[in-house]
């Protein structure tokens, strides 16, 4: 069992911190984005380094107090409040917010794990190199979470999740002793692989502190467009032919349902609509060329090529930077005009590629049969990622359907494990998907996880109820 950062730990701990390091939680350290949870927390941490977060869990742990890690507060599945069980300790690594050091020739950046997304894109283009992991949140979002739930984004395509990203870390581990695992080697076979397993692990495992981050290479020449598609499934033969065509040189390929733009006509009609009227189905495509290579060119030729297989019906072709900023704005907008509508549930879920069609096809005609709902369908389809959220119709709110949300969930999930998806494509399990993953996991793969838990923290102290249902 575990025991609430009471008073006595708080005076306790900080007789071992200096002065400033502790105080009480504020209100953005309680709630998650979508206001479905609440969470608890008797005292906030506010370490300086990695020492002091050493301190910190050693406490906690000796204590047996749970502590709950904090990075930019943006994740959608509740992995950083925790509503239920004793009033934790809130780690939060805000002020850790560093770059350590450059290096452009190797292509590596070694960044403080409370580093915000945007500053670590800045660094690495003020050196000539590219950092591109890229997300709505990137001006809020901290690079300790967004390695801690394996953050995806609008570049997977090309690039990899966050995962892909990392070549080495600094955490403190949940007895509180510190790995050194800052290595900046693309080649290290020596035994098993901490790195992964830390990230993605949302803190149930230890605490990131700091990581070393690939760099790339800019592209000489980027371009965009925005096609009208007929179908998902002229959606996706459209991206095997740009791949065909461009291969590597994709950045992102996201597909759009028509539910978006109408939404942000409502809601946000500040936001500017490439297509109007907007098309049922669109795609939003970035590349990024080698020099010598003209981005316009080979957009316009696909847009031939697309045209004539009769997959687009209708396209613009971005003729500035400007222009393509705007492209890119329409598209990271969508998830705050559905926050503005007010979602009954919101689905992050991938499929095999192939599938993303049928999935789509099955899902509205299942959900129709549970209710009367909007759906907007939008999102990574180059790695077949969807974000699948079901809305009221107007005049209604989501309350109004609350009684349905398990229901929808279910649906909505039990079609992407036939498809053999997931029900956790880039967000990751937090608490609010706990019980998904024991339904649809793997026996073996949960029965492993668990042990791993067990192994690396005994006592259950590190994010307790995240990923895994705590115990005890």
């Amino acid at each position: 069992m575990l025991n609430p950062a009471d008073a006595a730990f708080a005076e306790n701990l900080a007789q071992q911190l200096p002065a400033g390091t502790l105080r009480a939680p504020e209100q953005r350290h309680l709630e998650e984005p979508r206001g479905r949870w609440q969470g608890a927390g008797g005292i906030l941490a506010l370490p300086r380094t990695v020492e002091e977060v050493a301190i910190v869990v050693r406490a906690a742990a000796r204590a047996r107090v749970g502590v709950v890690p904090y990075g930019g507060g943006t994740g959608l599945v509740g992995g950083q409040v925790a509503p239920d069980g004793p009033a934790p300790l809130i780690l939060s690594l805000e002020r850790m917010r560093a770059i350590r050091a450059v290096y452009p020739q190797e292509n590596v950046l070694i960044a403080e794990a409370g580093a915000v997304l945007a500053d670590v894109q800045a660094a690495a283009a003020q050196a000539g190199r590219l950092f591109p992991l890229s997300l709505g949140s990137e001006g809020t979002a901290r690079i300790g979470g967004l390695l801690a739930t394996n953050a995806g984004g609008i570049n997977v395509l090309r690039y990899g999740n966050a995962r892909e990203l990392c070549l080495g870390l600094e955490a403190v581990l949940p007895d509180g002793s510190i790995w050194h695992g800052l290595k900046r080697l693309r080649k290290d076979n020596t035994g098993y692989d901490l790195r992964g397993l830390l990230v993605g692990a949302e803190g149930t495992l230890g605490v990131i502190t700091a990581a070393s981050l690939r760099l790339f290479a800019q592209p000489a020449a980027t371009g965009s467009a925005v096609m009208a598609v007929e179908s998902p499934e002229a959606a996706l033969d459209l991206l095997a032919r740009a791949q065909a065509r461009l291969a590597e040189g994709i950045s992102a390929f996201e597909l759009i349902s028509r539910t978006g733009p109408d939404f942000q006509a409502e809601v946000m009609p500040e936001v500017r609509q490439p297509l109007s009227p907007a098309p049922d189905w669109m795609v939003l495509i970035e590349v990024g060329l080698p020099k010598g290579l003209n981005p316009a060119e080979a957009l316009e030729d696909l847009f031939a090529e697309g045209f004539e297989a009769g997959l687009v019906t209708d396209g613009v072709i971005a003729q500035s930077e400007a222009q393509r900023a705007e492209f890119r704005h329409m598209r990271e907008s969508i998830p705050e005009a559905n926050r503005l509508i007010g979602a009954i549930s919101s689905h992050d879920i991938s499929v095999p590629l192939g599938a993303v069609p049928e999935f789509i096809r099955r899902a509205g005609p299942a959900l129709a049969e549970i209710g009367d709902f909007r759906i907007n369908c939008f999102g990574h389809l180059g790695d077949g990622n969807l974000h699948y959220n079901v809305f009221p119709q107007p005049g209604r709110s989501r309350a109004d359907h609350e009684d349905q949300r398990d229901a929808i969930k279910r649906c909505v999930h039990d079609l992407v494990h036939e498809l053999g998806g997931s029900v956790s494509a880039e967000h990751g399990i937090g608490r609010f998907k706990v019980a998904d993953l024991e339904r649809y996991g793997d026996p073996a793969r949960l029965a492993a996880m668990r042990a791993i838990k067990a192994a690396l923290d005994p006592t259950g102290i590190m994010n307790p109820g995240a990923v895994l249902r705590a115990q005890g």
